[in-house]
């Protein structure tokens, strides 16, 4: 029976400030590496291993990531960074306090751009100093200027039918370390989640959420793991 764990980021610096972080880089916080952390000791202590990781370009995943097999002593495991498990494009929020925007537009409007399902953000500006047109990782690779959760899915779910859906096939223990709004991707798939109903999934910081699936990868279980 095929496992799949997946894992959002610790705390990011910008969680904390309560902040638009979307593809801007930011680091973990003193309690996101502390999450981190203790993610790897709980699938160590819970018997799990792995075969093969999975994370995005963004240093907040592949810390944790980095982090929780240096617990679990599997630093050595292959692992694959791609820009498609990156974080939703939060557009021209980005970089900006959430409270403040609140009380800027109206709690209705930042709910519709943070929840809604297929209406983005206004885009980034050109002249926004969170552009990433000079970021080499992202060299060759159309940079959106905002996303919706619908344009995030777009994206995550061929980079899951082409390279993490055939390790799961050929039996390998994957583990992907990404963001609340790419994990809700996977999420709505392989839980059969509506549209209106993945956008108010929550999924916190640090808790690795165990999916056992059946020989053609449907669910036969989802649970938190710190819940077993």
């Amino acid at each position: 029976m095929p496992t799949l764990v997946l894992l959002r980021h610790g705390q990011s610096q910008w969680n904390l400030e309560n902040r638009f972080t979307g593809w801007w880089d930011v680091d973990l916080s003193e309690r996101g590496v502390d999450e981190a952390r203790a993610a790897g000791r709980l699938l160590k202590d819970k018997g799990f291993g792995f075969d093969r990781c999975f994370t995005s370009l963004q240093t907040r995943a592949i810390r944790t990531l980095h982090l929780l097999l240096e617990e679990m002593g599997l630093v050595w495991l292959p692992e694959h960074k791609d820009w498609r498990l990156n974080e939703r494009h939060y557009g021209g929020l980005t970089g900006l306090n959430k409270a403040e925007m609140i009380a800027k537009v109206g709690e209705a409007q930042v709910k519709i751009w943070r929840r809604s399902f297929d209406i983005p953000p206004p885009p980034l500006e050109a002249d926004s100093p969170y552009t990433l047109g000079e970021d080499r990782r992202y060299e060759g690779i159309s940079v959106p200027t905002t996303e919706s959760l619908k344009d995030t899915i777009a994206r995550v779910l061929p980079y899951f039918e082409a390279h993490i859906q055939p390790a799961l096939m050929s039996g390998e223990r994957v583990l992907v370390a990404a963001h609340g709004n790419s994990l809700r991707a996977l999420e709505k798939y392989l839980s059969g989640i509506a549209d209106d109903d993945i956008v108010r999934l929550e999924i916190p910081t640090g808790e690795p959420i165990v999916y056992e699936l059946d020989d053609r990868l449907r669910k036969v279980d989802r649970y938190y793991l710190n819940e077993r």
